[in-house]
């Protein structure tokens, strides 16, 4: 399918703030934050007008912190693009802080607020409430040194290479050798990456243990028990409570470890060893070549735009946008940062996606899965407010993780050979499940991290190989390498950069797979169903966000259960 006539989007003009402002000072931009906070408001009309000034500076202000953390993660090696994002971090956004809770007591005291629409400012106000009443002024600097001392697990991760074949190698290119056929060369590989991680091993425990005490300091200050409890108020969880997420993790435990162990026991059998290692886990099990769907960044976004088209021809435009505006860097290379992420731009309404692609089917994957969260971007760019498009990550990740699958009949434009082309299905629903205990195990882990603040090293370590005889596999043989698998949480960026998101990917997993099953019933109900969801941003709650997608916000043992059979049968007619 060829593409439509797209139109490259631009900032419009600005309202507010000037279109020519560079912030290269706090004192260039202080007089529109003291505007906001002094302006007088003399009916609903003009606080409208306020809280649209308001979603503009957000709007500048987040979009330039964007550029400035994109192109640090590109190269790390260069100080100035650090220095540049730690300006950011340090001189502008500890002074936006107070502004900010300012604007919030500003809003809700406000004689005309209740004059405003509830169905539209309902979800908007409800944020701002919980905003104020963990806002503590002596937890700003605080948070400051927690942004600045979270980035250093990127930089430290991002110097992780191993000399391998001749060639120095990041351990993301590194992982494509444990897909290959030769065991001796998986088990090479996997020492030496493994060897590699555990130099920075008590470097990494060290980072941790400031950064759970220093959150835990910021939890205390707002009143909390505890940081989880904060947490879940800061990320404004007003639709489901630690208890859900036990919940959560019990069903997993119960429906889906029992299926990916066996999951396990097939590959066992099919490679015909006698102990199935973790250098063993990710080759093809029948003896086949590591699945090659592309060839560097620029065929995997032009086969993924095709792919787009197929499901949605607007789909396919939203990623020939970036494409052709270059906001994409999608290939792997020494000095740039660990990870993938699509990341909103709400002033041009384009996000950017970064990746550390290989050429690997997990990659096409990644790649996928970010592109569902641009298109959610799209989808919601015309929303009045900034805050309007801020979606909970458990839609956003509902978004992403339903692309994943959604596009998988169209995966013929990787794989030519329809062998291959099973093996990649195969590959992603099994995948589907897998994650699951995973996300349980690092949720269940934050959850006994921040409840018990001034614990010892090794107790974490005891607690992670607890947390893991309950969720890992009881086929994997780690015999020899316990030290791996007692670190193995090092390897969640998460658990330093972005603590206590991860179990919205379980959540929204399930939900994906409820989209998926939708879309093999009537496709075109599903993906209009899909889109209405997204269009919503977040100015419904999560439940009724769901609810519009045509699926149910539950994570109940029984709906776990229903799911998982269904993959299942999937996988069978397969």
């Amino acid at each position: 399918m060829q593409a439509s006539q797209i139109t490259i989007p631009t900032i419009g003009k600005r309202n507010f703030l000037p279109d020519n402002l560079v912030i290269d000072s706090w004192e260039k931009i202080a007089p529109y934050f003291e505007d906001l906070k002094t302006r007088t408001i003399n009916n609903v009309t003009e606080l409208e007008k306020w809280l649209k000034d308001r979603s503009e500076l957000e709007a500048v202000l987040e979009e330039d912190m964007a550029w400035r953390y994109i192109k640090m993660n590109i190269d790390t090696t260069d100080e100035q693009l650090a220095e540049s994002f730690n300006f950011f971090i340090t001189e502008v956004e500890p002074k936006v802080a107070p502004y900010d809770n300012d604007f919030n007591l500003k809003l809700v005291n406000s004689p005309y607020v209740d004059e405003l629409n509830k169905e539209k400012y309902h979800i908007y106000i409800r944020g701002i409430k919980k905003q104020i009443e963990i806002f503590r002024e002596e937890n700003i600097p605080l948070n400051t040194k927690l942004q600045a001392d979270a980035q250093k697990y990127g930089a430290i991760s991002a110097k992780m290479t191993i000399n391998y074949d001749g060639k120095e190698l990041t351990l993301q290119q590194a992982a494509n050798y444990l897909k290959n056929i030769d065991r001796a060369i998986r088990e090479e590989v996997f020492h030496l990456s493994n060897n590699r991680r555990l130099e920075d091993e008590e470097q990494l425990n060290t980072l941790y243990t400031e950064l759970i005490q220093l959150r835990n300091k910021v939890a205390q200050n707002a009143g909390f028990a505890n940081y989880r409890d904060y947490m879940f108020a800061a990320m404004g969880r007003f639709d489901y409570k630690p208890q859900d997420c036990f919940d959560f993790h019990n069903a997993i435990a119960k429906e889906v470890v029992p299926v990916t162990n066996m999951f396990d026991q097939e590959k066992k059998q099919l490679l015909g060893v006698d102990t199935l290692k973790p250098w063993d886990t990710a080759v093809d099990p029948t003896g086949k070549a590591p699945l090659k769907p592309f060839e560097g960044g620029e065929e995997l976004i032009d086969k993924s735009i095709q792919c787009f088209y197929k499901i949605r021809p607007f789909f396919g435009d939203c990623l020939e946008i970036m494409k052709q505006m270059k906001y994409v860097d999608l290939d792997s290379k020494k000095g740039k940062a660990p990870g993938g992420f699509n990341y909103p731009l709400h002033e041009i309404g384009v996000p950017f996606i970064y990746m550390n692609s290989v050429g690997s089917q997990r990659d096409l994957v990644t790649m996928v899965h970010e592109g569902g969260h641009a298109v959610h971007s799209f989808l919601s760019r015309d929303l009045e407010l900034t805050g309007f498009k801020d979606a909970p990550s458990e839609v956003a990740e509902l978004a992403s993780m339903s692309m994943e699958l959604l596009t998988m009949d169209y995966w013929d434009e990787f794989y030519t050979n329809p062998e291959e082309l099973k093996r990649a299905k195969k590959e992603q629903l099994e995948k589907a499940l897998e994650t699951l205990p995973w996300v349980a195990s690092i949720d269940k882990f934050q959850h006994w991290v921040y409840e018990n603040p001034t614990h010892t090293v090794e107790e974490r370590y005891a607690t992670w190989t607890n947390i893991m005889k309950e969720f890992g596999s009881n086929v994997i043989d780690w015999t020899g390498n316990e030290n791996a698998l007692a670190a193995l949480w090092q390897k969640q960026l998460h658990l330093y950069e972005v603590p206590f998101y991860y179990i919205e990917y379980g959540m929204a997993q399930l939900g994906a797979i409820a989209v998926w099953r939708n879309y093999k019933q009537n496709p075109t109900k599903a993906i209009d169903q899909y889109i209405e969801a997204l269009k919503l941003g977040y100015t419904k709650s999560i439940g009724e966000i769901y609810q519009a997608a045509g699926i149910e916000f539950n994570f109940t043992q029984a709906y776990v259960k229903e799911l998982v059979d269904f993959i299942k049968d999937e996988l069978e007619k397969i």
